[in-house]
């Protein structure tokens, strides 16, 4: 990629070869790339709790929302310090890769929030870059975004399916203007506007129509931006930003609300609690950072730590019925719907609209494996999921959990085996995506992982 934006370089090897991953698969990622994805989907893994405890300390993974954007904000502002306290995730190992690398075609995988904020970035930097991605990640759409950058003067093609991955980009000069956007699309589409925005030719304004979604991550491009000297103005649905340089600083990555969505969950299935999940802060820039909220009314309470946060029993009785809007978090919403159906608690979700253009068609996912614990989830409408608190489908003994290339669908699974006993997890290492060390941090407080045939 261009001189300007890095000093350094990895070399093909590196880049092709995954380094940066986790620690203990570095050398096996390394040697044996080409094989590894064959491996991990016959990869099983068997997790059970032989006791109702929990208690230890973890260390939580860094959040790659946070990792994500803080890379192509630090890249804009031509920073000469690297990011710090990186996630290990898939994602964020991606995204350094390629705003790294010194070559022009760039294969993302499965991860998603990449290829929207890499389409935005690399179609104002001067070349010719091809991204693609996983069989999922050519069916996820792009077209809106897409349409929105060459209403800005980009020039982007589509190699295969009009609207979808793989996309050519020839790097050009933008010029801003308003652009009008459905709020209801994607955050990770605005947020990728937004963080380029203050490089385009006379700023940018967006207008954003109808329902605004995952407000939260939005809220959080901006402050990121503030805090790398970025002003802007919003008024009602209409977000302003002026052209202006970025000014580079030292910055730090800050633990992940979404991967402590599933210790929360553990600890209300759990009957003895004594848990600190270290980084976790509770003033925070995530809106998942609301679980803490959330999950008072499930009898957790949320304890700051000088190392992050401490979870304990309040002895809060359950409600009867659960109703939720996941309208501003929707990664948490699997969480949500396993732990109900295993305290038996009926509930109805909304503001889910967005789950169908996950790594899964997640509503759709939900209501197949939880069908394998007895429970019949209903999607009484767009972006709603119900249970009415009943089991009338055949339970299966062991659970074989299908994960569909979701790392969010094995880390909200996984848990279920603290009421309903062991439970079987395929391509267990899916979780690579954002939380690598889950299964590690599982057997440190008890949980016993075995891979099985």
């Amino acid at each position: 990629m261009n001189k300007w934006l890095f000093a350094s370089r990895i070399s093909q090897a590196q880049f092709h070869t995954g380094a940066n991953f986790i620690e203990k698969q570095k050398l096996l990622r390394k040697l044996y790339e080409p094989t590894l994805k064959v491996y991990f989907i016959q990869m099983r893994y068997l997790v059970s709790k032989p006791n109702h405890s929990l208690k230890g300390s973890i260390v939580l993974p860094t959040s790659k929302s946070i990792a994500n954007r803080a890379l192509i904000i630090n890249a804009l502002s031509y920073s000469p310090y690297p990011v710090r306290n990186l996630s290990d995730s898939d994602d964020t190992r991606v995204m350094e890769q390629v705003l790294n690398s010194n070559t022009n075609y760039f294969d993302i995988g499965h991860a998603g929030t990449a290829m929207r904020f890499l389409t935005a970035f690399l179609s104002q930097i001067m070349g010719a870059w091809t991204l693609t991605g996983s069989e999922r990640m050519r069916q996820r759409p792009i077209g809106i975004l897409v349409d929105a950058l060459n209403k800005l003067g980009a020039k982007i093609e589509y190699l295969e399916n009009e609207g979808f991955p793989p996309i050519k980009i020839y790097g050009s000069h933008l010029k801003g203007g308003i652009l009008e956007l459905d709020g209801s699309v994607s955050s990770q589409y605005i947020s990728a506007l937004l963080m380029i925005a203050p490089t385009i030719e006379n700023g940018l304004t967006l207008r954003l129509k109808n329902k605004i979604m995952s407000r939260p991550y939005i809220e959080m491009t901006l402050k990121l931006m503030e805090q790398f000297g970025v002003k802007h103005v919003w008024k009602g649905n209409e977000i302003y930003i002026a052209e202006q340089a970025y000014r580079p600083v030292e910055y730090t990555v800050e633990a992940d609300w979404s991967g402590a969505s599933y210790w929360y969950q553990m600890a209300v299935l759990a009957d003895d609690l004594d848990l600190e999940l270290v980084g976790l802060k509770t003033e925070s820039l995530q809106g998942d950072a609301v679980l803490a909220q959330w999950f008072k009314q499930l009898g957790i309470d949320t304890i700051a730590t000088e190392k992050g946060s401490r979870l304990v029993k309040n002895n809060q009785p359950l409600p009867k019925y659960l109703q939720l809007n996941f309208i501003e978090n929707p990664d948490v919403a699997q969480t949500f719907a396993v732990l109900c159906v295993m305290k038996q608690l009926p509930f109805h979700f909304i503001g889910l609209e967005t789950l169908k253009i996950k790594e899964t068609n997640r509503i759709a996912a939900l209501q197949d494996e939880l069908a394998k614990f007895g429970a019949q989830l209903t999607e009484p409408a767009h972006g709603e999921l119900k249970w009415d608190g009943t089991f009338p489908l055949i339970k299966q003994p062991v659970p074989e959990i299908e994960t569909y290339h979701d790392h969010r669908m094995a880390m909200a699974f996984a848990p279920a085996c603290q009421t309903y006993g062991p439970v079987a997890v395929n391509d267990p290492m899916v979780v690579t995506k954002s939380y690598p060390a889950f299964w590690e941090d599982l057997k440190q407080v008890g949980f016993e992982v075995k891979e099985i045939q």
